[in-house]
């Protein structure tokens, strides 16, 4: 205890951040795509000594940063040994640390918490009571100790209590029932609880966390007009603005097996689509904008996608290989529970607005790598794609399987003279161990635009010339 000093929560976070700021180092380290807009708004908060509410759509790190203010408190603080509610031995506020002070002096037992211990986290649902979260009087500690109701002793501290110089977040407040919202008033303003009529005054020091989805979206309730006024700063979390930067943050919370990663190559090309999927998610006719698309989006696709290629391995005895665009199959059921569809998404059902949706990040990612393909060219108008469609058009297509090895998957890919030129011509310097991902790009490419013809069966894809298929169904 030689040489501490009493002091707020918010003063601790306040200090430390100054002194993260003058030095250069990061506050919120692994938090990316953030730093010019949500960062900054979250330091001036803590700088002003707020409590935060943290507002956006699902899968936007609300938590993630109330996880991370954790590392911007003091190491370790001393706290009245067997205090419910961590007192301060400079400034006890329960009676049992003030009797115990009061008998023990100098001699009072202290305990150190230490950072990772000053955390506590609720999700707000519909049954918390104000008893879960402020206190209530419990009769079986009456009768143990044979005390009268009176006795504030018989007190049972809620959630809030307990949290006492620690971070408290509030996941989901718009869930929290409004009349246990208004339970919330005295805490954010006085600092003070009221439990069962107690005359009882506890200034609690607490740093205060919510998060919430927008209200429009959330449909089960609303954060009261009053509680929000008592917020010191609301601030908007958004989506990652670039492809760049949802790759960092897949990558980063992906958690993948050491022996996945060793075994299957991903191109960076790959990594682009799966990103580009989520970000036409977010702009798709078929997917409710208000309720976002989640990153966790991408995370579980791109594990979903290493999965398909490792199996495949697996079953073909392979001890490497890379991901194949037809692999792309496999991260559906990873998009399907993750976004909700608005009336015309429904009746493409959830796995077809997910092969739509792949379809349409192919589509994206295509011209920045070939030439555009009009939507209106006149007839006769030559294309850089002509001798590719020919082929085709001349042939019966070629199938792609699931199963093929790596070595029969290159060679079917190769078979097509009119494919290779076209990609020397176009991306002569792209990376050699990428480039059968790019053909099958190409083919993938001119399937969205019309002019090719893909069809999927129990275990492979088949492209076909357009016009010759349409005949054959005939």
């Amino acid at each position: 205890m030689a040489g501490y000093r009493s002091k707020s929560i918010k003063d601790e976070l306040r200090d430390n951040l100054r002194e993260r700021l003058s030095t250069g180092k990061e506050s919120f380290e692994g938090v990316w795509g953030y730093e010019n807009s949500v960062i900054p708004e979250l330091e001036r908060a803590i700088l002003s000594r707020h409590n935060i509410n943290l507002l956006g759509l699902r899968g936007q790190a609300k938590t993630r940063l109330a996880r991370l203010m954790v590392e911007l408190l003091d190491e370790w603080i001393p706290v009245v040994e067997g205090s419910e509610i961590n007192d301060d031995p400079l400034k006890p506020m329960s009676r049992f640390a003030m009797e115990l002070i009061n008998d023990k002096g100098d001699d009072t037992p202290i305990s150190w918490m230490h950072k990772n211990d000053r955390f506590y986290e609720k999700l707000a649902t519909p049954d918390v009571t104000v008893a879960d979260l402020i206190g209530d009087v419990d009769p079986i500690k009456a009768a143990n100790l044979r005390l009268s109701y009176a006795d504030d002793r018989v007190i049972h501290f809620g959630m809030i209590p307990r949290a006492n110089r620690c971070i408290f977040v509030i996941n989901e407040l718009p869930d929290l029932q409004a009349r246990i919202q208004v339970a919330l008033f005295n805490i954010l303003e006085e600092g003070d609880i009221q439990i069962r009529g107690f005359k009882l005054r506890l200034p609690l020091d607490i740093q205060f966390v919510f998060t919430a989805n927008p209200e429009d979206y959330t449909n089960r309730g609303s954060i009261v007009t009053p509680l929000k006024d008592r917020i010191g700063s609301q601030i908007l979390t958004h989506y990652p603005e670039d492809i760049e930067t949802a790759r960092k943050i897949t990558e980063q919370e992906s958690n993948l097996d050491g022996r996945q990663t060793d075994s299957v190559y991903v191109p960076d090309l790959a990594k682009d689509l799966l990103e580009q999927i989520s970000f036409e998610a977010r702009d798709s006719e078929y997917v409710d904008a208000k309720s976002g698309v989640s990153a966790r989006t991408s995370i579980t696709a791109f594990q979903n996608l290493l999965s398909t290629a490792e199996r495949r391995a697996l079953l073909t005895g392979a001890d490497k290989t890379m991901v194949r665009l037809s692999d792309f199959l496999g991260v559906i059921p990873a998009i399907t529970g993750k976004i909700e569809l608005v009336y015309e998404g429904e009746q493409e059902g959830a796995d077809g607005v997910a092969g739509i949706l792949i379809d349409d990040a192919v589509k994206s990612l295509f011209p920045e790598y070939f030439p555009e393909i009009n939507k209106l060219e006149r007839k006769d108008a030559e294309t850089p794609y002509d001798e590719l469609l020919h082929w085709f058009f001349q042939g019966e297509g070629f199938e792609l399987l699931d199963d093929f090895t790596d070595e029969e998957y290159k060679r079917t890919l190769d078979s097509i003279p009119a494919l290779n030129e076209l990609v020397e011509k176009h991306q002569p310097e792209f990376p050699k161990e990428d480039v059968y991902f790019l053909k099958e790009l190409v083919l993938w490419g001119l399937v969205s635009y019309k002019k090719l013809n893909k069809n999927r069966f129990e275990d492979g894809y088949q492209f076909k010339d357009v016009y010759g298929s349409f005949i054959n169904d005939l």
